[in-house]
C-alpha cells in the first residue's frame, strides 16, 4: 500500500491511499485540497502508479533484508 500524508504543525491535514484511491482530508483545509486534488484526473493517475513505481520495485528488496535479520 502506497500512502502520502501531508502535515502541518505536526497536524495530518490529508492523506492520499492506493488502497482507497483518492485523497483523503481531515482538517476543513484538508478537505478543500482533497476536493481540488480528486478532481484532477492526471494527479489521481500519477499517484496510482506510485505504488508500482516505489511498493511493487522495492518489496523484494525489503523482504530480503528481514529474511536474512531473521
Amino acid at each position: 500500500e502506497f500512502i502520502r500524508s501531508s502535515y502541518f504543525n505536526k497536524l495530518e491535514y490529508t492523506r492520499f491511499s492506493s488502497s482507497v484511491g483518492k485523497f483523503v482530508g481531515f482538517t476543513e483545509y484538508g478537505v478543500r485540497n482533497a476536493e481540488y486534488w480528486n478532481n484532477d484526473a492526471p494527479l489521481l493517475s500519477a499517484m496510482k502508479a506510485q505504488k508500482e513505481v516505489y511498493c511493487l520495485n522495492h518489496i523484494q528488496i525489503e523482504y530480503n533484508n528481514m529474511l536474512t535479520k531473521s
